[in-house]
Formats: structure tokens, C-alpha cells, sequence
């Protein structure tokens, strides 16, 4: 006969389970009370106080982002597509009138002409024609002539040279 394998039976293993830490104690159990309603309710007070904040550092915020917004308006045009020692007459090659313009102002590159405003461009090249019309009105009122409309300034012109 065979013989029968003799076999250990195992002991059964106790569940881990959760080792409490030496010294602690466990914590006390709270027992639930009613609370009583309050006459005022302290969320309304609270939620005042944090609108409050809210407004204040928004305004804050608005503010910085409005300054921060200005500096970036004020941003320049970027790379210039022309250096300043350019020449005008390249650079506005079909503009005839413009290149008597700049021929006027005795400027000949782009740094040269950016010098000027340009309300002083426009009083430099009306001078010329303001002092002509003055001439002109002149001459006529000398000889008891006006301009259409300029018979007030031809009395007065009559006036001062009777009266030189």
C-alpha cells in the first residue's frame, strides 16, 4: 500500500488589522447638541465684509491694469523699414510733390526731415504765399483796387498813406 503523505495543517492567521499608536488616546466622542437659532444671522455680516474687500481690490486690480494698458498704447511702430540716413528722393520716388517739399526745406534723409512737425512743415510753405497775397493787396490798394471781398483793407490802406 501506498503510504499517505503526512500533511501539517496550517494554523489559521488573525486579520491585520490597524495598530494603534503607543501613548494616544482614543478621541472623546462629541455628543450632538441642538444649537439655538441666533436673533442675527452672522453670515450676513460676513458676506458685507468680503463684498467690501472684493470692491476694494478690484478697484485696486482695475486700476494697474488700466495703468499697464496706457504704457502699451504708447508702444512704438516696431522696426523701421528704413534706416534715417535713407535718402527722400528713393524713398519717395513717385512722389514729385513731396520731393519739392523736401527740396523747400533743404532736407535730403528721412532723420533730416523728421526733425520737423508738421504744422511747422505747413507754416514754412505757406509763408512765401502769405507774404505775395500781403504784396499784392498792397499794390492794388496803392492804386485804388481791392481783391474780391478786401475793400475794407484798401480803405485802410488809402487812410495810412494819406495820412503819412
Amino acid at each position: 500500500m501506498a503510504k499517505k503523505k503526512q500533511t501539517r495543517k496550517k494554523a489559521d492567521k488573525p486579520k491585520a488589522t490597524k495598530k494603534k499608536a503607543a501613548g494616544r488616546k482614543p478621541a472623546a466622542k462629541r455628543k450632538s447638541v441642538a444649537k439655538k437659532p441666533l436673533k442675527k444671522p452672522l453670515k450676513k455680516k460676513a458676506v458685507a465684509r468680503k463684498v467690501k474687500k472684493k470692491k476694494v481690490t478690484k478697484k485696486l486690480v482695475g486700476k494697474r491694469k488700466a495703468t499697464k494698458k496706457k504704457a502699451k498704447r504708447a508702444a512704438s511702430l516696431g522696426r523701421p523699414k528704413f534706416t534715417g540716413e535713407a535718402l527722400l528722393d528713393q524713398v519717395f520716388k513717385e512722389d514729385y510733390h513731396a520731393r519739392q517739399i523736401f527740396t523747400f526745406l533743404g532736407v535730403s534723409s528721412l532723420k533730416e526731415l523728421e526733425k520737423f512737425g508738421p504744422e511747422e512743415i505747413v507754416d514754412r510753405l505757406s509763408a512765401p504765399l502769405v507774404q505775395t497775397v500781403q504784396q499784392i493787396r498792397k499794390r492794388l490798394a496803392d492804386h485804388n483796387r481791392h481783391l474780391a471781398g478786401d475793400l475794407d483793407y484798401a480803405v485802410q490802406r488809402k487812410q495810412q498813406r494819406l495820412g503819412q
